[in-house]
Formats: structure tokens, C-alpha cells, sequence
């Protein structure tokens, strides 16, 4: 598991739940012996079952189920403060959610770029029905389905669109399937994005 993605649930933890609680996870778990008490690099590769043990203690530490956390999570990389960099480069996907939906497709492509080693899952999007899409996640690391939920449902937010995400599980193989439904792509005003940085 790449370090962006193990660094990215110690930011997480420790901005949720405080410092403390995520060393308690690392004792726990064992992992301060192999990552020390500063925890995970950014740019290391880790071996995944480091992760999967980390995340299972840190949802019975947090007396919360793996798939909650995972969601949390996805939420926490669109709406934390330190995650600003990740959302303005989502945003720029499309003007409406709609269009961000669309551009899903390429997001595994467009991170390969940027790091090739993240080893994002593959996603494909299609439309079922008028405002009713599924996204159909293959090949990724487990639970990466709830990530993308909280992720898509906090991006929905943040373009102000009134819609209702399901987790459908996993389907054949390693393939995790999401239902959306957008109801509102422009249900209330969302929050200001503009293509440059203010001050720059």
C-alpha cells in the first residue's frame, strides 16, 4: 500500500480522534515496531497487510465498523483542512457533479501520472437511468468502495448537488459497485471554487 494512502488515515485519526488514539492504534496493532512513533512516510511503500491490521484495530480501538471508518475517511479527504489540494484537483473534473461523475473514468489514468506506484483502483461510470448512475470499482485494495462514498458524498456537497449514494458490495471478483442518484445536480449553492488560489 502506497504511503499517500496509509499517511493520508494517520492524518485522519489523529485530526478525528486525536494523537493519542492513533498511538494507542500503532501500540496495538504492533505497527510501532516497524513504523516508529512517527508513523507512515508519504512516498514508502508499505506491505498491505501493515494496513488492513492498523485499519482492523483502529475500528476496535474507535468502536466502529471498518466500513464506517473507511467512509469517514472518504469524507475526510474531500472536507479537511489539510486535504485542500486533493479537492481542488477533484474539482477541476467538471463544472457541475454531473460532469465530475463523467470524469471518474479517467481518474486512475490521471494518478498514474502524477504517482505511478498509488495503484488506484480502476473505475468505470455508467448512466442506468436519467440522474441514476453506477460506479463500478475493480481491482482496487479492499473497502475502497467506502472511501469513494464518503469522498463522492462529501464532493456532492461541496457542488452543492442533492444526491443519494448506496454501497452495493462487492460484485464479481474484487469489483465494488455504487449506486448514485442525482436527484439535484444544483440543489443548493455549493462551496466557491475558483481555478486559481486567492493571493496567487
Amino acid at each position: 500500500m502506497h504511503g499517500l494512502i496509509n499517511k493520508a488515515l494517520q492524518a485522519f485519526i489523529c485530526d478525528a480522534f486525536g494523537a493519542d488514539a492513533w498511538e494507542e492504534i500503532l501500540h496495538r496493532s504492533g505497527a510501532d515496531a516497524v513504523l516508529g512513533s512517527d508513523g507512515f512516510e508519504a512516498m514508502q511503500l508499505y506491505d498491505d497487510g501493515l494496513t488492513v491490521t492498523v485499519l482492523a484495530t483502529a475500528a476496535q480501538l474507535l468502536r466502529r465498523s471498518r466500513d464506517a471508518l473507511l467512509e469517514d475517511l472518504g469524507t475526510y479527504l474531500i472536507s479537511g483542512e489539510r486535504q485542500e489540494p486533493l479537492r481542488r484537483l477533484l474539482r477541476f473534473g467538471g463544472v457541475s457533479f454531473t460532469d465530475f461523475l463523467f470524469s471518474l473514468d479517467d481518474l486512475q489514468g490521471r494518478s498514474h501520472l502524477a504517482v505511478p506506484e498509488l495503484g488506484l483502483p480502476e473505475l468505470s461510470i455508467s448512466e442506468v437511468e436519467t440522474g441514476g448512475f453506477s460506479l463500478a470499482c475493480r481491482d482496487g485494495w479492499p473497502g475502497f468502495g467506502h472511501v469513494l462514498v464518503g469522498a463522492l458524498r462529501a464532493l456532492a456537497d461541496d457542488y452543492g448537488a442533492l444526491v443519494v449514494l448506496e454501497h452495493h458490495g462487492t460484485g464479481s471478483g474484487t469489483e465494488e459497485v455504487i449506486a448514485i442518484e442525482v436527484h439535484d445536480p444544483a440543489y443548493y449553492a455549493g462551496r466557491r471554487f475558483d481555478l486559481a488560489v486567492e493571493g496567487r
